[in-house]
């Protein structure tokens, strides 16, 4: 009887214990898809990641952020275009000395009206109905105290020999029989473009070498 009775305990035994082994293997089937997911989300970010010895790339520094005006150019650039709205003393003041060029050199018609503004400033009184000198220096030869370049001759007629010593630090490489320092004009041409065309004659009468026109 207690045989019978083990044998009876042992067949009800033995459907549990297939049971559990079923809800094993099925939980394991259904756990498998989940570790292959997580697996592939993982997969993206080590893409991401640059690989060894690789540096990262830096992000676009050009680029202006969202809503950010791009930066002009650079206020002290050199002048070469005809129209500059800025006044001959403010250009000589934002512009690094040595940048400024007139765009009106060799030009027929800037060099026309030139003399005629040449003559309007009374600059013909210092200087000569020609320009061949008189109170002041000679425009003609090749002597320039400060400089025969556009630049230093802008800041020279903005300023006046004076401030262009004192505020921009130009010294004198010549010498020139005069009467006394050259007024600034600052106040009398205000067009930068006038100037520039002043300038443009000026250079029409220069009589010295080729290989001295730096300008």
């Amino acid at each position: 009887m207690q045989t019978l009775k083990r044998g009876i305990e042992m067949k009800d035994v033995m459907p549990s214990r297939r049971l559990l082994k079923v809800a094993a293997m099925v939980l394991a089937v259904m756990a498998a898809p989940v570790a292959h997911a997580a697996d592939d989300a993982a997969k993206p970010a080590e893409a991401a990641a640059p690989a060894a010895g690789e540096a990262a790339k830096p992000a676009d520094a050009a680029a202006p952020a969202a809503g950010e005006a791009a930066k002009p150019a650079d206020p002290g650039a050199a002048t070469a275009a005809a129209g500059e709205t800025r006044t001959p003393l403010e250009l000589v003041k934002a512009v690094e000395k040595g940048k400024l060029k007139n765009p009106f050199t060799d030009n027929p018609e800037a060099i026309e009206e030139g003399k005629k503004l040449y003559f309007g400033n009374s600059c013909n009184g210092c200087h000569g109905g020609g320009g061949g000198g008189g109170m002041c220096p000679s425009l003609t030869n090749e002597t320039w105290v400060y400089g025969s370049d556009d630049d230093t001759l802008f800041r020279l007629i903005t300023l006046g020999s004076a401030t262009l010593k004192s505020e921009q630090g130009f010294k004198a490489i010549a010498k020139e029989t005069v009467t006394g320092p050259m007024p600034g004009y600052q106040d009398i041409i205000t067009d930068t473009d006038k100037l520039w065309k002043i300038i443009a004659w000026i250079r029409t009468v220069f009589k010295g070498r080729a290989e001295k026109r730096n300008w």
